[in-house]
């Protein structure tokens, strides 16, 4: 059985505790992992969709002739 420093006290105790937290810490470890993953998977989602809807917003924009309409123009129709 390992000894302490001073010789006399076993380790056994300090090393159950430090197991366990190593246990811990890779279990929290492997959940942020999953975390990190997720995220990962649901920017690029996101980004590709919001690279659709500029592409689609482009398009539209083109078809309608690309006219920029100021805050204090008057819209066509008056």
């Amino acid at each position: 059985m390992p000894i302490d420093a001073k010789g006399s006290k076993p380790l056994a105790q300090p090393m159950d505790t430090l197991e366990e937290q190593i246990a811990h810490l890779t279990r929290a470890l492997d959940d942020l992992s999953d975390v990190v993953t997720r995220q990962e998977r649901e920017i690029a989602l996101l980004t590709r969709r919001v690279q659709l809807l500029l592409e689609r917003e482009a398009e539209r924009e083109s078809d309608l002739g690309g006219g920029i309409t100021l805050g204090d123009e008057r819209p066509p129709h008056w």
